[in-house]
């Protein structure tokens, strides 16, 4: 069990026009296709606690709203093998039941199949750090599971 909880179970996508985003309990990831070849020097990307934008060549790729909060001074941008921008915003709530429903507040949102699929993955994340004797990465969860499903921290142990 040595490796992140989201490496052995995998991640649920929300595919764009774009790339791909997806999230665990902390973070939200944004993968961005850009044109083969592109440099460093080509990108302007500003993350804010609430706000993101994209450019690459003067192209506005991604702007807007986010879908909720995030650590300004956490957020990090990447180019990879000059052809992919992966973007890492830390959120500000951390809890299982905040499970973003779209990347930006009116757009990118997720179908509700993949919502579903979403919030079951973060409720099992949720269970494997209260329990971390236990692998929960490849586990079927059924019932209550949305908003973080159920609270079992007042239960004695």
């Amino acid at each position: 069990m040595s490796a992140p909880f989201e490496e052995r179970s995998g991640v649920v996508p929300c595919a764009t026009p774009w790339g791909r985003w997806y999230q665990t309990l902390e973070e939200v990831f944004i993968e961005v296709r850009v044109p083969p070849g592109t440099r460093a020097k080509d990108v302007r990307c500003s993350l804010g606690s609430r706000h993101i934008s994209l450019a690459v060549g003067g192209q506005e790729l991604l702007q807007g709203k986010l879908f909720d909060s995030t650590v300004t001074d956490e957020g990090t941008w990447t180019l990879e093998d000059r052809q992919l921008i992966r973007i890492v915003l830390m959120k500000t709530n951390r809890d299982a039941g905040n499970c973003w429903t779209s990347l930006l507040e009116n757009e990118y949102a997720a179908d509700p199949w993949v919502q579903d699929q979403m919030q079951r993955k973060l409720t099992l994340e949720r269970f494997q750090r209260e329990n971390p004797g236990f692998d929960f990465s490849g586990a079927e969860i059924s019932g209550n599971y949305s908003k973080g499903g159920p609270d079992f921290s007042s239960l004695e142990k």
